[in-house]
């Protein structure tokens, strides 16, 4: 089966080559479905890399932001945004924390996570504040997040980086013991409950304890990057929820806002008031559509059970993606929580991004060597039962004709 090809350069010729797109336009979706330009239909295990929690022009969603559309899409900070305190309101009540600040990315609510951090660390009398991050993590692109990111690949070329970050492994209490015993000037612990862009990494709940603890215990901040993990992907509201503890800032975005852009940075007492009139900011973030499309995606999640159905339907999923690969040579590991799943393989395989749209099936692949699936929220299990169909053939065909030493990569958008 034929991939795709590559849009030629012609197609796009003003707009930037940022990305490695696969020769096809989406038109329109419907639910779990959405189609192309040309007709032809797909099956989202994507959901827009995690964004699309209620998935396309669900009939209770659409009609809310068609409303307020016609009322007021933009304001601005200057004045009060009552949306915004409903909506904080209800994110403070579900995270058990205080106060939240929005923008309108997962990158800019991380820049804002460091920001507080710093400064947490400037009212306490520490003039270079360090922030602990992890290895593989991703937190976005801006040089800040950039630099707290732990991958090399994506940071060639942009440096110097920003300085003032403390690397260790990912669940490795005792490289975070030894740092709290040789690193004076930390303020803060930074890192992913689930590392998605990183090969769908998790943090075990141990190491999220452990975390908590020294954080405790050393007066540092426990920040927890919870923009594609959270907003119930795995099953709880936010992945953190499973190790029964409370982070003191949380960054989240993606499916905040079921595709309208939307950031959030949540706050616990610690972290509530570092922040005062004049240390951040922003144009976009908070406006009242953004806040209308957050409301009413946690009201729909609610009223709909969606949350209890991620953990449902992606536990099914991920039983049959392990059944049906069991003992395949090349399937290095299947994991992941909820609707957050990956599939690791022994070589890059970058070129099934196209196969599998080819056969339908939208999905991507992250840290070179592993299949991401985070369909929208809203799967079925038959929807699900037909990823695996289409998939799990795909990969063993890839496995059986091509060599790990030639394997074509092909980043995530």
């Amino acid at each position: 089966m034929n991939a795709p090809d590559k849009l030629p350069a012609s197609t796009e010729p003003h707009v930037m080559k940022t990305y490695g797109r696969l020769a096809l336009a989406l038109s329109h979706g419907r639910g779990c479905w959405v189609w192309d330009t040309e007709g032809k239909k797909y099956l989202d295990g994507l959901g827009g890399i995690a964004v699309n929690t209620l998935g396309h022009a669900h009939p209770k969603l659409v009609p809310a932001l068609q409303d307020q559309i016609g009322k007021l899409i933009h304001s601005s900070n200057y004045y009060h945004v009552p949306l915004q305190e409903q909506l904080a309101a209800k994110l403070c009540e579900l995270s058990g924390l205080t106060n939240v600040f929005f923008c309108s990315t997962g990158l800019e609510a991380n820049e804002a996570a460091l920001k507080i951090a710093r400064k947490f660390g400037h009212d306490k009398g520490n003039t270079r504040p360090e922030i602990v991050v992890c290895e593989k993590a991703f937190h976005g692109r801006s040089i800040a997040t950039l630099s707290a990111t732990g991958n090399p690949k994506v940071q060639a070329g942009f440096g110097p980086l920003v300085e003032g970050f403390v690397r260790v492994p990912l669940n490795d209490v005792a490289a975070l013991e030894n740092v709290a015993k040789t690193h004076p000037n930390v303020t803060a612990v930074f890192m992913e409950v689930i590392q998605g862009e990183g090969g769908i990494n998790l943090a075990t709940i141990d190491y999220l304890r452990a975390a908590r603890r020294i954080c405790d215990e050393q007066g540092w901040l426990l920040m927890l990057d919870e923009v594609q993990c959270g907003m119930g992907r795995t099953g709880k509201w936010f992945a953190h929820q499973w190790a029964g503890i409370l982070p003191d800032v949380m960054p989240l975005a993606k499916g905040l806002g079921s595709g309208v852009p939307i950031g959030a940075v949540v706050c616990g007492p610690k972290a509530a008031n570092v922040f005062g009139p004049g240390n951040h900011g922003t144009t976009f973030g908070g406006n009242p559509l953004a806040m209308r499309a957050g409301v009413e995606t946690l009201r729909i999640m609610v009223e709909d059970h969606v949350m209890e159905n991620a953990a449902t339907v992606g536990a099914a999923l991920k039983a049959a993606l392990i059944r049906e690969l069991a003992g395949v040579k090349g399937v290095v590991d299947i994991r992941g929580q909820g609707l957050m799943l990956g599939i690791e393989l022994d070589r890059n395989c970058g070129e099934l991004l196209g196969r599998a749209a080819e056969a339908g099936l939208l999905l991507s692949i992250t840290a070179d060597r592993v299949v991401r699936l985070v369909p929208p929220l809203i799967l079925t299990a038959d929807e699900a039962a037909q990823i695996v169909a289409i998939l799990c053939p795909l990969i063993k065909d890839f496995l059986a004709t091509t060599p790990a030493t030639t394997s074509a990569t092909t980043a995530a958008p």
